[in-house]
């Protein structure tokens, strides 16, 4: 049973800490139903009236009150939800039902409950209920063409508190339920989408979570920074892009334990594979660059062009490696959004990991040339390579110091053997993985 959750109880007026909303949509020939329960007093503008109960606290006059809610609806609710048949949006809905309940009430556990209960008599008008506990069940009514039409909803009950989640259910007739939850103005959201509108949508999750990600672009950062020959740059970025993609797309399949301490083990790893190529990089650049015992070169111009970069040739597989890791950081952000895939998710899957491959070839075509400009014109190379790497290492550091702090406090205890075996398939694909790239390196090296 959901009901709003106050962190402190809010005055009139006031806007409440967090509130929760849930809702339920089905098209039955032509119209579509979309019900709503949602705390009352999310409603600011209404002074609705109460009476003096117990310890001062503020009790609704139900008899008062029940004449005010289809006007509420139509002010708070109506404007906030537009609902599209296709691309065409649809008239503004009749508020048909509007009505009080009590936080202990059930009914909107399942659509046809939550109908069910708005022809149930109203609460009587002597009942006592505080002002802050009432919940406000509203029915609205859309005339559609055809209840076998795709239908998209822009939702906008931000306003009703600082924080709102809405918890809602599309339902199509002989389809199974849909679930969607989603925090503040999500935009729209498409309930039955097709395949190409999933993909576009999912196209731009990865690219923006691949821009958000400061970890993801810092560890990429290290990786490509002590390359400067093009096939150097295909060969890491491309052993990086295959193997997050083996690990988003078993992750997003269930192929990973549910246990609580996972996620954060992975935020871990992703700081220690970021410390890592930092450190690399320094030690790379400091004991091979010429000098009294440093290993000699022919020629400056063989440096920068990167034909002698001894360290740097196995750099695909050290991607390759971490690249795994930082494919189930890239599932738990996708594993939020596939509820909006519809019954498209290979194709969602496969458009998320490309809008990420998309920001990342963005970030390199920004970045590597502003590399080789300051490398050429303002910093040497060397120096400029241990300095950037330094700076990405303290850093990652702080990430590390602060993600095994997080991650100690969980239980790592393993009683589930359903987790057990998922966490046995998931490491048996980790070592076919790697065995088959070491077989590859083996073969190009004879």
């Amino acid at each position: 049973m959901f009901w709003a959750i106050w962190a402190a109880r809010p005055a009139a007026h006031e806007i409440p800490v967090s509130v929760l909303v849930q809702a339920f949509a089905k098209p039955e020939g032509e119209r579509l139903r979309l019900m709503l329960r949602l705390p009352l007093v999310s409603m600011r503008d209404f002074n609705f009236p109460a009476r003096p109960g117990v310890l001062d606290t503020p009790m609704l006059d139900v008899a008062k009150v029940q004449p005010m809610l289809k006007q509420a609806a139509d002010l708070w609710i109506v404007p906030a939800v537009s609902v599209f048949e296709g691309d065409s949006p649809l008239p503004e809905p009749a508020v048909t039902f509007a009505r009080i309940s009590l936080p202990a009430d059930r009914s909107f556990e399942s659509y046809d409950q939550a109908l069910k209960h708005f022809e149930d008599p109203p609460l009587p008008a002597e009942m006592s209920i505080p002002t802050t506990s009432a919940l406000l069940d509203v029915l609205l009514e859309y005339k559609i063409s055809s209840d076998q039409s795709r239908f998209s909803i822009d939702w906008q009950l931000a306003r009703l508190g600082q924080r709102v989640v809405t918890s809602l259910r599309f339902q199509v007739p002989g389809q199974p339920e849909r679930a969607f939850q989603f925090a503040g103005d999500p935009g729209l959201v498409r309930l039955d989408p097709h395949w190409y509108q999933a993909a576009g949508t999912f196209v731009r999750y990865g690219f923006d979570h691949i821009l958000d990600g400061i970890d993801h672009l810092l560890f990429l950062f290290c990786l490509v920074l002590p390359l400067r020959r093009f096939w150097q740059l295909v060969g890491v970025v491309t052993s990086f892009t295959v193997a997050h993609s083996v690990t988003l797309f078993f992750a997003a399949s269930g192929y990973t334990p549910s246990a609580l301490w996972f996620p954060p083990l992975i935020e871990a790893l992703i700081a220690i594979s970021i410390v890592y190529m930092a450190i690399e990089n320094i030690v790379v650049w400091t004991t091979w660059w010429p000098g009294p015992f440093r290993r000699s070169v022919d020629s400056t111009a063989e440096i920068r062009s990167g034909a002698a970069r001894p360290g740097l040739h196995g750099r695909w597989m050290i991607a390759f490696a971490f690249g795994l890791v930082h494919g189930f950081g890239f599932s738990f952000a996708l594993q939020e959004t596939l509820q909006f895939a519809g019954a498209h998710v290979v194709a969602s899957l496969f458009a998320f990991n490309v809008g990420v491959e998309l920001g990342q070839l963005l970030v390199l075509v920004i970045v590597l040339p502003i590399l080789s400009l300051l490398f050429r014109f303002v910093i040497e190379e060397r120096v400029g390579v241990i300095i950037a790497s330094a700076l990405v290492l303290h850093t990652a550091w702080h990430w590390l110091m602060d993600r095994s702090t997080a991650l100690r406090q969980y239980d790592w205890s393993i009683t589930n053997p359903g987790g057990v075996a998922t966490l046995l398939r998931v490491l048996m694909v980790v070592v076919a993985v790697v065995g088959v790239a070491w077989i590859v390196r083996v073969r190009r090296r004879r």
